[in-house]
């Protein structure tokens, strides 16, 4: 019997280490999958970006790889940093030095993702780092200006080292180099940070069609500002600044995501204009254009997400205002004000269609007793218990609130008296299966419009006296049961 058993332990262990180590292998496959598709994208978004370098092969002053790593570590976790080095390896590999300049290059950009995402990690609430003013402000300097500052230093000191490019150039490449990753973490980490975390829009059809107009004109403006659809040189004019409202737009009227994606938008735009020659940033060189162009994205990037964010938190303090106005701070359930309007919304309703609706008041048995006993907390306590099972006794479209100290009530539309009974009774019910201590009971009147009021002060006074009449019923049950 004994060798069955331990036959049998021995089978069970077997099993469940080879199921834990298929699950082993399957987040490995799935890491090693997302790391080279961060390889592949950050190879392609760097070959791509390097056709625009024109002072030196390995600087371009448009630079978005260096938003896709930091978006990346920050959202997938530091531990994908190979893949960021690798790709930044095969980028310059394929494109000018050796394999030590290559390396040296790659560690380089390695260490300034690494870095960024480190920082604002620690300093400013990593992934969620663009929901706040100042985390966008820690961003913008650790992440934009001193990690980038260290990726330049290391690419221009390595090609200068290894021979594949000139010392009296190299404040000229160190500032382009520079430049173009700030900009490339300002623009396109927010908008990768934030559309990966959620890609949904739950936007109404007004929405769809303000995001539509915004678009089209944005689209239109910038296209002819930067010369995209007209071959017209508007060097020296202030045209430029008539994208600005725009970015202000969709900042106030949607949010961050939609802010990244506008900017984004505005920059491909104004990179296409600008390499053909045409819009207000140019210059003598296409490397001093598309520097002048990607300083003015860059902040007016960093503006936009600063004005976006003030926007959201205002938001934020609003909705939670508008919810302290209408609902009890302790239980969260409807408070008397939110409850009265909803009473009057279905008497209009009830005009309407003619649906009658109940209402169902409860008297927590006991309160002052708990309160006494057990302490003001455990008090609350059984508040919170009370509101809870109300939440799990209503539907979406009924409205549990909190009618004023130990009572509650219980709005429920298109319902009559008997099916209110129902939910009254499978209320009690599940307090006495509540194993809690203290346990709770308590008192239920029920009352119906237009049957019991016609008026919301007569319909509250109806289900009142329903509740005092169970309570004298429950009490002189009681008394003849003690008598007994």
């Amino acid at each position: 019997m004994n060798t069955m058993a331990n036959s049998g332990s021995e089978a069970n262990n077997s099993d469940y280490w080879a199921g834990n180590l298929v699950i082993l292998r399957s987040q490995v496959l799935k890491e090693i999958l997302i790391g080279l598709a961060v390889c592949a994208v950050y190879f392609v978004a760097g070959k791509l970006s390097l056709h625009l370098a024109s002072i030196h092969p390995s600087a371009s002053p448009v630079w978005p790889p260096t938003g896709i790593a930091i978006a990346a570590l920050l959202a997938l976790g530091l531990r994908f940093w190979p893949s960021i080095f690798m790709g930044a390896f095969l980028v310059n590999i394929t494109t000018a030095g050796s394999v030590l300049t290559s390396a040296g290059i790659a560690t380089g950009n390695t260490l300034e993702a690494l870095l960024g995402a480190f920082l604002a990690v620690r300093l400013a609430s990593g992934r969620h780092v663009f929901e706040r003013t100042p985390d966008i402000l820690r961003f913008a300097f650790y992440g934009a200006v001193l990690s980038t500052a260290l990726a330049a230093t290391f690419g221009v000191t390595s090609l200068a080292l290894g021979g594949f490019a000139p010392w009296n150039q190299y404040s000229l490449i160190l500032r382009t180099w520079w430049l173009g990753d700030a900009a490339g973490a300002l623009i396109f980490t927010p908008f990768l940070l934030l559309w990966g975390a959620n890609l949904s829009l739950k936007w109404t059809k007004r929405q769809y069609a303000e995001a539509g107009v915004l678009l089209v004109s944005l689209i239109i403006t910038a296209g002819i500002v930067f010369g995209v659809f007209f071959h017209a040189r508007v060097s020296g004019d202030p045209w430029t600044f008539l994208c600005t409202p725009f970015l202000v737009w969709t900042a106030f009227r949607f949010g961050q995501r939609e802010s990244t994606a506008t900017i984004c938008l505005l920059s491909a735009i104004a990179v296409v204009g600008t390499v053909h020659g045409r819009g207000p940033f140019v210059r003598e060189t296409p490397n001093d254009s598309l520097l002048l162009l990607q300083s003015f994205l860059g902040v007016m990037a960093l503006t936009t997400l600063i004005f976006g964010a003030e926007v959201s938190e205002r938001r934020r303090q609003e909705e939670h205002a508008r919810a302290l106005a209408v609902s009890d701070p302790l239980t969260g359930l409807a408070n008397y004000r939110l409850l009265i309007d909803r009473l009057g919304s279905e008497i209009k309703r009830y005009g309407r269609d003619g649906q009658p609706f109940s209402v169902i008041l409860l008297d927590l048995d006991g309160l002052k007793k708990i309160n006494d006993v057990h302490g003001h907390v455990v008090g609350n306590l059984a508040l919170c218990r009370m509101a809870e099972v109300l939440h799990l006794s209503c539907r979406v479209i009924d409205t549990p609130a909190r009618y004023g100290g130990d009572e509650f009530a219980l709005v429920l539309p298109g319902t009559f008296s008997e099916h209110a009974q129902r939910v009254a009774q499978r209320i009690s019910q599940r307090l006495n299966e509540d194993v809690e201590t203290p346990r709770l009971s308590v008192s239920i009147g029920v009352a119906e419009y237009p049957r019991d009021g016609l008026t919301i002060e007569h319909i509250l006074s109806a289900a009142d006296q329903a509740l005092y009449n169970e309570k004298h019923r429950l009490a002189g049950s009681s008394m003849v049961t003690q008598a007994t």
